[in-house]
């Protein structure tokens, strides 16, 4: 089992990663293969740490089991997904727009720090949540 929750765990976070890092990419309105190949080995980077240290597949059991979900519905597979991308999605955001905001900013771009964050958030999440509600099956069925 603990081989299988690694595998899965690098294949989200592999997948997860070349999704954020392309939504972020061409959301910011300068993608360059450059700046995309950055992002997408600094998440993955990050999603590879997040899954070491937190036991994602034995949070989301525990989480759903408590919410009374039942495994193999709907409702429990919205919520199996909601409790991954909040494990996931903001904690990889938030270091990837501090790190796009030092380098604008040390290129002379004037922005605010916030409303980029918020923005970035918002975006990540959806495309996060997305992506982990569709994948899932699939890189399970994979590994």
């Amino acid at each position: 089992m603990n081989q299988i929750e690694n595998r899965m765990g690098l294949l989200m976070g592999l997948s997860v990663s070349f999704l954020l890092s392309l939504v972020g990419t061409l959301s910011s309105g300068a993608f360059t293969v450059p700046s995309f190949l950055i992002s997408f080995l600094i998440s993955f980077c990050i999603s590879t740490i997040i899954t070491k240290i937190i036991p994602i597949r034995k949070v989301t059991s525990s989480l759903t089991e408590k919410l009374k979900q039942k495994p193999g519905t709907l409702k429990y597979r919205l919520v199996e997904t909601l409790i991954s991308d909040l494990l996931m999605s903001p904690l990889m955001t938030f270091v990837m727009v501090c790190i796009a905001f030092r380098q604008a900013t040390a290129h002379g771009a004037r922005i605010s720090f916030w409303p980029m964050l918020l923005r970035s958030e918002i975006i990540s999440f959806i495309a996060a949540y997305l992506a982990l509600w569709s994948l899932t099956p699939l890189l399970l069925k994979i590994v």
